[in-house]
């Protein structure tokens, strides 16, 4: 057994469930209304034994309509097939991270989502995550605001502009063609330099920033007045959000693959949402011009 790296993987545990109490925190501050209801879950692993679990904090508020601060750990024998598409060896797997999802009530407030987690599996371990940011306003000011808080956090360690161009191509609806979810920010998968030591560190440098990259903008826009016109844009958007969390996305194939709690996985879908046949914002709107900005573009 490497003991360094068994301490690392409670210490990481531990710090993302900390951090879960602090972004809740952060939460009630803002929306007092805040209603929470916290599950405290247990799985089985694909034998039958017991194979960890986890925290599930959703939310329902009058500023964040619908919001989930999940923590898991899980561990022990997974779907064999499964397995070899993960970069370990084996059957067995231990994974823990925060998975968080805030959608605002008001269009203004764009919805952000994150997740920071760590992997193990037989003779390899792994850690990946990062934060994207759903707008439905051209506040280019804010999406400035964003990228240059995960510029600065990710500058000691040299990463941003891949980091960047990662959750450029994934958080994309490919069969729209270049049509991203949001406007991005950071994405990255399978770190590991050999030094798990740095490389824990980064890790848990970059989950700190979270809260100073997206409660500011919070702030400024919480108490902004919105039109029906803007709601209809954002309900919209919440449809192509769906898409991608149900066509695309990584993360809830390996919860749902791995046993995982099922509604603590699709707790990052919204609360509402519309699909309109061919739908468009009206022509010369503040919706088509934010239409432009889910592309690639330099912060």
């Amino acid at each position: 057994m490497n003991k360094e790296l068994e301490a690392r993987k409670q210490k990481f545990h531990q710090m993302v469930m900390d951090l879960q109490d602090k972004i809740t925190g952060e939460m009630r501050k803002l929306d007092p209304a805040l209603a929470l209801t916290e599950d405290r879950w247990e799985r089985k692993d694909h034998a039958g034994n017991p194979g960890g679990g986890g925290i599930t904090r959703a939310f329902t508020g009058e500023l964040f309509e619908n919001a989930g601060v999940n923590t898991s750990c899980v561990f022990g024998k997974i779907d064999p097939k499964f397995a070899q598409n993960l970069q370990g060896s084996g059957d067995e797997l231990w994974a823990a991270g925060i998975s968080l999802i805030i959608h605002p009530r008001n269009p203004r407030v764009p919805t952000v989502h994150a997740n920071f987690r760590m992997i193990h599996q037989g003779d390899k371990h792994w850690f990946g995550g990062g934060a994207d940011l759903t707008p439905y306003y051209p506040y280019e000011d804010d999406f400035s605001f964003f990228h240059g808080a995960w510029k600065k956090a990710c500058e000691p360690y040299g990463h941003y502009a891949e980091m960047k161009k990662t959750c450029d191509e994934y958080f994309n609806n490919h069969h729209r063609g270049t049509e991203m979810r949001g406007i991005g920010g950071i994405f990255f998968d399978h770190y590991n330099t050999g030094n798990l030591e740095k490389d824990f560190a980064m890790v848990s440098d970059l989950a700190a920033h979270f809260i100073p990259s997206y409660f500011p903008i919070v702030q400024k826009r919480m108490k902004e007045n919105w039109t029906p016109e803007d709601e209809e844009f954002m309900l919209y958007r919440h449809g192509r959000y769906v898409e991608f969390n149900l066509l695309h996305d990584r993360g809830t194939l390996f919860g749902l693959r791995t046993n995982g709690r099922t509604d603590s996985i699709l707790i990052s879908l919204p609360a509402r949402c519309k699909f309109g046949y061919q739908w468009k914002p009206v022509p010369g709107s503040a919706h088509e011009k934010m239409m432009e900005y889910y592309q690639p573009k330099a912060w």
